[in-house]
């Protein structure tokens, strides 16, 4: 492992330069991953938020899914926002007929769960291995978490309304997905999680 890894951005679609602008804050390197042989130079990837259906679609036509698919059974450390959860999942619920995920995560995602773009909204959430105060958290057409798997810890919840007690955050080994949009807010505590996790160091 470099000293300073180098973590991809999948820039297919979706939220990249938000994502690349929070990870240069904590001095790491980034690349937009576009093709399969920039797979090879990176040491972790974040999945960004975006439209998860179409994100599928070119993830397979630009030759993306499989090998994105063999790194990260392999270990590759993997972070997603919002549609980027939904393609980490290994089940998704509301779905296009056919729509294809990376998988990984022993989680079943319900795609646009908390609603249309009109219902968008913003929450504050306690995120376990996060330290400080709650989370700004922006929901945006988000996903939320059905059920897991023994072997993924469940970060966050939603604490209050008739939302109360939704999965929204969940971890399992190297692979970390929010329902939420954390390149948004400007607090860069989730992603420096992640780099602690390429690192090894969390």
């Amino acid at each position: 492992m470099p000293a300073t890894p180098t973590i991809g951005v999948l820039a297919l679609q979706g939220d990249v330069a938000e994502h690349q602008r929070v990870l240069d804050t904590l001095g790491v390197r980034t690349t937009r991953v576009l093709r399969p042989e920039q797979l090879d130079d990176i040491q972790g990837i974040v999945i960004p938020g975006g439209e998860s259906t179409t994100m599928s679609k070119l993830a397979v036509r630009y030759e993306l899914m499989e090998p994105l698919r063999k790194l990260v059974r392999e270990g590759l450390p993997a972070f997603g926002t919002c549609a980027g959860m939904i393609m980490l999942a290994d089940r998704i619920l509301d779905g296009i007929e056919g729509q294809q995920t990376v998988g990984g995560i022993d989680m079943t995602v319900r795609r646009n769960a908390f609603g249309r773009q009109t219902e968008s909204f913003e929450a504050h959430v306690d995120v376990h291995g996060v330290e400080g105060e709650p989370v700004e958290a922006i929901f945006i057409r988000a996903p939320w978490v059905e059920s897991v798997g023994a072997q993924v810890q469940e970060l966050a919840h939603i604490a209050y309304g008739e939302r109360a007690g939704r999965i929204v955050a969940v971890r399992q080994g190297g692979l970390l997905a929010t329902s939420f949009h954390p390149e948004l807010t400007g607090d860069a505590r989730i992603h420096r999680l992640f780099v602690e996790m390429v690192k090894g160091q969390a």
